[in-house]
């Protein structure tokens, strides 16, 4: 069975919502509101080197498939298989990707032999895989700011998750690193 990790950039109040750039009004306050510090990032480099498979929903799928192929920083996520869960998603330009019509569609390639799969942004997508008990690990950057508005990570409406911290530091500016197990039911 394939382990599903969910990453994440997210502020002390649990927004999620467009932390690189995008609608929200304060869009890309990872970057604009937070001094950068290298060795806050240094998990990101860390999950390139385990990822096997990027994960999407289809507002993510959409903001990164016409920039990442470009990055040549992220060469390896271009080059692993990408799936999206989206209903209407038809033919997909971004290389390697495939498109998965529900959470039915990523249970079953959970189930297949390979590594992790990494869920990058996704927000909608990361509670409706939480929610099914598909996820197994996340990775949290927690910003020192509070945005008040915006899509967060958990549901207002989410059941309880018993999650395990088994990793955790804390950057001089601020940002914190929590990488959570996720008790699966009946575990």
């Amino acid at each position: 069975m394939r382990p599903i990790v969910v990453t994440e950039f997210v502020t002390l109040d649990g927004v999620v919502d467009s932390p690189g750039g995008g609608d929200h009004p304060h869009a890309g306050w990872t970057f604009e509101d937070v001094p950068f510090v290298e060795e806050a990032y240094e998990i990101k480099g860390r999950e390139m080197e385990t990822a096997t498979a990027l994960l999407l929903g289809r507002r993510s799928y959409d903001e990164f498939a016409p920039v990442w192929p470009s990055m040549e920083e992220f060469a390896a996520y271009n080059a692993m298989p990408k799936y999206v869960v989206s209903s209407t998603l038809q033919d997909p330009e971004w290389t390697g990707t495939e498109v998965l019509r529900g959470l039915d569609d990523v249970a079953a390639l959970k189930e297949t032999e390979g590594g992790e799969i990494h869920v990058h942004g996704s927000a909608t997508l990361a509670q409706g895989l939480l929610a099914a008990g598909l996820v197994d690990r996340l990775h949290l950057l927690t910003f020192p700011l509070v945005l008040g508005s915006g899509k967060r990570l958990f549901a207002d409406d989410a059941d309880k998750v018993a999650l395990t911290l088994v990793e955790h530091a804390t950057y001089s500016n601020g940002i914190q690193l929590s990488v959570l197990e996720v008790a699966q039911p009946g575990a």
